[in-house]
């Protein structure tokens, strides 16, 4: 009875074609290095653009004028000293660029235990709490809730310079971010109408 218990319980063996197209999923693995080293890039660009607006903001006027050229926009009028405005629109892109950094991180982590393998982090201290139920419906989800804030920030930086674009450019950016948002409604419910179908077969 045990012998016949065990053998009910030892692993199919997989067919080497099987297992050579299951064993291509490893190839996947050069990307999400590659997105690795894109963060490192971004962070190195955040620290750069910080160093910059601390420099600005004690006086060095190299850093000024950097600042100034890098927030300016063609056809309005150029701005001469750190105000206000160049400040939200420096930290603004501060801000672009650590949503963009999380949603790297949503792809990387997320991607790889879904597609990749398995990384066994139910006991780890700093798991994330999305990373526990992950799978492609809800990493799509995330993924576009992250892609509505990044769209969110650059208009707002848009709007700010509101007086140097046309009636058409803010109407274009508008609608294209309406477009995220309502792209991110429609696979949060089309997840949520396959989650409900799926518990339906199940009982």
């Amino acid at each position: 009875m045990k012998l016949h218990e065990t053998n009910l319980s030892a692993p199919k063996k997989i067919h080497p074609l099987a297992n050579l197209i299951f064993m291509s999923r490893w190839l996947q693995l050069p990307l999400y290095l590659g997105l690795i080293l894109a963060q490192c890039v971004y962070v190195y660009h955040f620290w750069v653009e910080l160093s910059y607006l601390i420099g600005a903001a004690m006086g060095n006027i190299s850093s000024l004028q950097h600042l100034l050229d890098a927030v300016a926009v063609p056809g309005a009028v150029k701005p001469t000293t750190l105000n206000e405005t160049t400040i939200m629109l420096v930290v603004l892109g501060l801000i672009d660029v650590v949503m963009i950094s999380n949603l790297l991180i949503m792809v990387i982590v997320g991607g790889y235990e879904t597609f990749v393998s398995r990384m066994n982090l139910e006991n780890h201290p700093d798991q994330p709490e999305w990373l526990s139920h992950v799978n492609a419906s809800v990493l799509k989800v995330k993924l576009a809730t992250a892609i509505i804030g990044i769209s969110s920030i650059h208009l707002l930086k848009t709007f700010i310079n509101a007086n140097a674009y046309d009636a058409k450019t803010l109407i274009a950016q508008t609608g294209i971010h309406v477009v995220f948002l309502l792209s991110a409604i429609a696979i949060a419910y089309s997840d949520r109408i396959m989650s409900g179908t799926q518990q339906s077969s199940k009982h």
